[in-house]
């Protein structure tokens, strides 16, 4: 999500979906359910980037077609030429929707510079959208109608085109206004400006035989005294003294174990980034014990992002703040990033791989070895949003030469994490970014319910925004068999609705247990990219609803680790 630590949004997803629910009366919930009763999961979303798009015109040679940075649409006569008709022809490959999906909805969304009194209607094209300057063609069914353009992403209903995996091409005719208008095409150099097609749909699930009935008892979460804010360590920390780690498989029902991968035998480790300042002295320290103060408990993980410099505290890790939560008993996750923070310089993966920075990644590694504990350990995370540095192959390439200098300088003690964005834009690329089982300990993404803070009005809740890269990689086997993270996450509020962000919060620890791979959450406690505004507001802690949300989520009892310390 970040750079710098700072998240990167996601194009906002389709229209908000009701879930199916039952009704709890009383103390016992009572289920008598006919077995032809089929339920539906919550809804989940994606979104699918054009395959090939152009202009389609009679006007040989118009510079409107093939591979330019925009669609054009006019009818006829246009700007005076009686045979100057265009039509803007967009073809979208949908390959992962689920076999099991139903009532899918599909929205094109197309981006104008400008507003226009125009009326643009989307159709079925029979037109090759990958062929320069194609003839126009009879339109087929008319899907969708915008009658006036708005200046941005506008949006059209494609739902009786797209019922299911497939190839789709639309048509957008312009009708009202005889001069052209243009749309950004899947040349633009804006992604975000690109056509897309955003899906949302929900999952048939197997009906569940014959009644059946159960009295739920209310866990009781163990307490623990709220931890006081640590004092500044030391400058030069002495190594965090090695914990037990024996090895347990994940889901052996022996809880209180952990591996030697760092995976928790029951439940999920709960997590934490917590940024500083400048005004605050760049105490990191300081910075996650005042959120523990607030909500009450230690965290297990403390999630922190540094840079390639090998100096201060954004390059010599750990640091002595790091240093000295280790010794607290927290378990650390350094995100390293191959940029330096200080000057905003951007290393490509090939200037690491090529041996370019070897005395930095050696130094790292014996700083890692020589903290004697197991510790989480990721290599620019997010790459897929990082063009200026390289291919995939090349990212690939670069974590496999970092992994393997951590192992010849004896840093076995550093787990691997493989941090995704898990946008479904992306689906297509992860398979190549994966560097191999041999490789990655963990597999992570960063999910998020931005709400409008991307200009979206869907409100997703806990299960569907973790749940729809997770069902990805089950379905594509990526990663299997390995625990999953939540490397960041984040939710956030309804200003409609001042209760929506506590209750999201309370919901999420049922969303872990549905979603049982999942055995790290760390909420990402910053605004990032985000502007915050009185609609927008990605912190936990913005204001007491929140907090008392987070604080209750803190306390389940699949989120407190019965492993030593005040967890």
């Amino acid at each position: 999500m970040t750079r710098h630590g700072l998240h990167r949004l996601r194009p906002p997803g389709g229209p908000r979906r009701k879930a199916v629910g039952l009704v709890v009366l009383g103390t016992t919930v009572v289920v008598s359910l006919a077995v032809t009763v089929v339920p539906l999961l919550a809804a989940d979303d994606m979104s699918i980037r054009a395959a090939a798009d152009t202009t389609a015109t009679a006007v040989p040679q118009d510079g409107d077609n093939s591979l330019k940075t925009t669609l054009a649409t006019c009818p006829s006569p246009c700007d005076g030429n009686p045979r100057g008709a265009r039509e803007a022809v967009v073809r979208f490959d949908v390959r992962t929707l689920p076999a099991n999906a139903v009532n899918v909805r599909a929205t094109l969304k197309a981006h104008s510079w400008k507003a226009f009194d125009a009326t643009v209607t989307a159709h079925a094209s029979p037109v090759d959208a990958g062929v320069a300057r194609p003839s126009p063609v009879a339109l087929g069914a008319a899907l969708d109608t915008v009658g006036t353009v708005a200046r941005g992403v506008n949006e059209w209903d494609v739902s009786p085109l797209v019922t299911g995996n497939g190839t789709f091409t639309v048509a957008l005719a312009q009708s009202g206004l005889h001069t052209r208008i243009y749309w950004a095409s899947s040349e633009n150099r804006n992604p975000d400006l690109r056509p897309r097609l955003d899906l949302t749909y929900e999952v048939r699930t197997r009906p569940t035989p014959g009644p059946t009935s159960a009295s739920p008892t209310r866990a009781v979460a163990p307490t623990s005294a709220a931890p006081t804010p640590s004092r500044t360590p030391s400058v030069s920390p002495t190594p965090a003294a090695p914990s037990p780690t024996p090895t347990m498989p994940a889901g052996s029902g022996r809880c209180g174990r952990v591996s030697d991968k760092l995976v928790p035998s029951c439940g999920a480790w709960w997590g934490m980034y917590s940024p500083t300042s400048a005004a605050a002295g760049w105490n990191h320290g300081k910075a996650v014990a005042d959120v523990e103060a607030q909500v009450g408990r230690k965290f297990d993980v403390v999630h922190r992002y540094h840079d390639f410099s090998n100096a201060g505290s954004n390059g010599a890790f750990p640091d002595a703040y790091e240093q000295q939560q280790m010794r607290e008993g927290r378990l650390m996750f350094f995100a390293w990033e191959s940029r330096i923070f200080s000057s905003g310089t951007v290393l490509t993966w090939k200037d690491v791989y090529s041996g370019r920075h070897d005395a930095t990644i050696d130094a790292v590694a014996g700083r890692i070895r020589a903290t004697g504990v197991p510790v989480f350990m990721g290599f620019d995370h997010e790459p897929e949003d990082e063009p200026a540095k390289g291919s995939d192959a090349d990212f690939v390439r670069a974590w496999r030469y970092v992994h393997d200098r951590f192992r010849a300088a004896g840093a076995d003690n550093a787990v691997w994490v493989w941090t995704m964005m898990g946008w479904s834009g992306h689906y297509d690329r992860y398979a190549g970014l994966y560097p191999g089982d041999r490789y990655v300990d963990w597999v992570a993404y960063d999910p998020y319910n931005f709400h409008v803070c991307n200009g979206s009005t869907v409100w997703k809740s806990p299960a569907t925004t973790v749940g729809g890269f997770y069902r990805w990689l089950d379905e594509h086997g990526i990663g299997a068999g390995k625990p999953r993270m939540l490397a960041e996450f984040g939710t956030n509020f309804d200003a409609d609705d001042p209760g929506a962000k506590r209750r999201w919060f309370e919901e999420f620890p049922a969303a872990l247990k549905a979603h049982p791979k999942i055995k790290a959450a760390i909420y990402f406690n910053s605004p990032g990219m985000t502007k915050t505004t009185k609609s927008c507001n990605m912190t936990m802690n913005h204001d007491a609803a929140s907090l008392a949300g987070f604080t209750a989520a803190g306390r389940d009892s699949y989120l407190r680790q019965p492993t030593g310390g005040a967890r």
